[in-house]
């Protein structure tokens, strides 16, 4: 029993205290004592032995310490936790003025490329700069925008970080052993609490486009001009009372009418003409040229003696008709002409024709009249035809109306002011793609007024639809239109990225390519009824059924065979093969419906049969393919080899960046003239 007993200085408490398991509330300065205390002053947990150095401080029982210690933590976390939904929402916020900045780019890289789709070989250093402008622009927003993000995330990062770990310390049992990871998490949070977050946006999304090109594009459209004429000596004829009656000394005058090879009259001038009047001795005679600039001119000459006097009349350095003319000149009314029996009469509007002795009125030569040789985008050639021509004949198509700028029709009537685009009926902004349909009607996408505008054959006004939107229904960007056999009208949206179907009184049916298409341009129908779609900006041709099921696709960027640079429109010939117009590459190719290349012609350059950037294309029904020659402002016809035969007339109203182009049902070209917001209505012969 007394084995057993204690001794006086001996309790079982004290045993206790001696014996706790290690690393529950054991001093951290004396192995194996308990700490019991804490002291407020030093922060530390406090045995028997550590008590004698911390007499003067104020001590707490240990427990209650260490439950004040936790429930401050408890406040700090749950502060702490309570600014995460506030950072999460930055965060979110943040990050949608991020991708908004990023879709911006996007849309004004295409609004970027868009523009210099017009303009793009006078302007292609300007378009790097912008497009370097808007990455830098892009990049230093980015870059703030980035950098917030990135420090919210770590900020997030740091404070869910620290959050687990207390969260887990105090989910674990108060002792000594954790204090000071406490203390240390207890500092970190009161960091995290105060921390500086940047919690509202450092920058915004604002990044717009301004680019005014009405201007440029009008001085670059009337940066010098090709001059030529149809004219031939053979053709060409001199009549006017310099021919019939002189009188010594007193001006005489001559009317000389070009003509060319099938004897109609040539409307423009700068044809290269020279005028002789040789005297009896040999010597010449002083004489000038004026110019009218519309196929005819005039001599005017004095001759100063009696005699018999010859009269030379040069076009091209060769004699026109009846040239040289032999001249009797006396006194009075006594002089006599002896003129070549091949020698025709002046139609009426050549002999009514005034001379001009002005240089505001005529363009003065004198003896002989130099030719000028000028480039620039658009050919002078001649603006009236009379007795029609043949296809090689680049000169006689005529205007016969055009609509929307202003209305005008052959016989002069007209109606609203030119140059300006409108939203009304008959009035178009930046209408960009032709359709023909066989019942004789006329379609226009009228891009920038989100429309389809539809006319009879003869320009009279019929019906329009259209919503603008990017649902499906409604137009965004019309370019492209088409006729389906079915009377189905079909128009490609650039900017909503889909073609959309619609039935021929204009109710919507259903859309096809969303998904595949990047940015559909022009549209065609085949002879299967498949639909044709360009995709400019994939610089791809897809094929679809009329329900939407893809047949096919061929083509990719470059500068290869099979290749395209921005093509615009199609068109199909009577053997199902494909014509694309290669805007950037400058050329036109034709395809198989299968996308083997069977022919490819054209070439940069303002000569015959080259072309800069061409746009719309159409096909007669004798294989001629028609296109539309975008930078050179002209519209140029080519057989189904390829080959070049003429022009179509359109000096007398010039074209101004034509687009989409479409035979009507009654044999006649219609074109987009997108710079003058008109289309235009030419005679064509086949």
């Amino acid at each position: 029993m007394e084995a057993h007993q204690h001794s006086p200085d001996s309790s079982s408490e004290e045993c206790t205290v001696l014996e706790a398991p290690p690393g529950k509330n054991t001093c951290q300065q004396h192995a194996g004592k308990v700490a019991d205390l804490y002291c407020s002053a030093c922060e530390c947990a406090l045995c028997e032995d550590c008590v004698s150095d911390h007499e003067e401080h104020p001590k707490v029982p240990l427990d209650q310490a260490l439950e004040q210690h936790r429930s401050s933590l408890q406040e700090k976390l749950g502060a702490v936790q309570s600014r995460l939904p506030q950072i999460s929402d930055a965060l979110s916020f943040v990050k949608e003025i991020l991708q908004q900045l990023t879709n911006q780019r996007a849309s004004i890289e295409e609004d970027i490329q868009s523009s210099f789709e017009d303009l793009h070989k006078q302007l292609d250093v300007r378009k790097s700069v912008l497009l370097m402008e808007l990455e830098v622009t892009y990049g230093l927003k980015q870059k703030v925008l980035q950098a917030q993000i990135d420090g919210l995330v770590r900020g997030e990062g740091d404070i869910t970080a620290t959050c687990t770990q207390t969260e887990e310390a105090l989910a674990g049992e108060a002792c000594v052993a954790s204090l000071q990871v406490e203390r240390e998490l207890g500092e970190r949070l009161g960091e995290l609490a105060s921390l500086g977050l940047p919690c509202q946006p450092q920058e915004n999304d604002q990044l717009d486009l301004v680019m005014e090109t009405d201007g440029l594009r009008k001085s670059i459209h009337n940066l010098g001009t090709i001059v030529t004429t149809s004219a031939v000596a053979s053709q060409s004829e001199a009549m006017g009372a310099g021919l019939e009656q002189y009188v010594v000394g007193h001006p005489a005058s001559v009317t000389i009418v070009t003509r060319d090879k099938s004897g109609g009259a040539c409307k423009s001038g700068n044809a290269i003409l020279s005028a002789e009047v040789f005297t009896p001795d040999g010597s010449i005679v002083d004489g000038e040229i004026v110019d009218h600039k519309n196929g005819t001119y005039e001599f005017v000459y004095t001759v100063p003696k009696e005699g018999d006097f010859s009269l030379a009349l040069r076009l091209y350095d060769q004699h026109i008709k009846g040239s040289p003319f032999r001249l009797t000149v006396g006194r009075a009314l006594e002089t006599e002409v002896e003129v070549s029996p091949s020698t025709t009469t002046a139609t009426n509007s050549a002999a009514n024709a005034t001379p001009s002795t002005g240089s505001s009125e005529g363009a003065k030569r004198r003896g002989k009249s130099p030719g000028q040789k000028k480039k620039g985008s658009k050919r002078a050639s001649s603006a009236l035809g009379t007795p029609r021509r043949k296809t090689q004949n680049p000169i006689e198509d005529d205007l016969i109306f055009r609509i929307g700028e202003t209305f005008v029709w052959k016989d002069g009537r007209s109606a609203g002011e030119p140059g300006t685009k409108g939203r009304n009926k008959g009035e178009f902004t930046n209408l960009q793609g032709v359709a023909a349909s066989s019942s004789g009607r006329i379609l226009i996408a009228d891009s920038n007024n989100q429309c389809v505008q539809i006319f009879s054959n003869e320009g009279e006004f019929k019906s329009r639809f259209g919503v603008r939107g990017r649902s499906p229904g409604q137009l965004q960007r019309p370019t492209g239109v088409a006729v389906h056999p079915s009377g189905d009208i079909i128009i490609a949206d650039y900017d909503n990225k889909w073609v959309s179907i619609f039935s021929g009184e204009g109710k919507f049916k259903a859309k096809l390519g969303s998904g595949r298409l990047m940015g559909p341009k022009g549209v065609s129908v085949d002879q299967n009824g498949h639909v044709i779609v360009v995709d400019n900006k994939a610089c791809t041709v897809f094929i679809f059924q009329l329900t939407g099921k893809l047949i096919t696709k061929f083509g990719s960027r470059g500068n290869g065979d099979k290749q395209f640079a921005g093509p615009h429109f199609a068109a199909v010939n009577q053997n199902n093969e494909i014509i694309v117009t290669d805007f950037h590459n400058h050329s036109v190719k034709v395809f198989t419906p299968e996308g083997e290349l069977v022919l490819k012609f054209g070439s940069n350059g303002e000569g015959n049969g080259q072309f800069n950037a061409p746009t719309g294309v159409a096909v007669d029904i004798n294989g001629n393919i028609i296109v539309a020659d975008w930078g050179n402002s002209r519209i140029q016809v080519f057989d189904g080899s390829g080959s070049f035969l003429s022009y179509i007339n359109t000096s007398a109203d010039p074209l101004y960046g034509p687009q989409g182009l479409a035979l009507t049902s009654d044999g006649h070209v219609v074109v987009a003239d997108s710079g003058n917001h008109c289309f235009k209505v030419y005679r064509y012969l086949q």
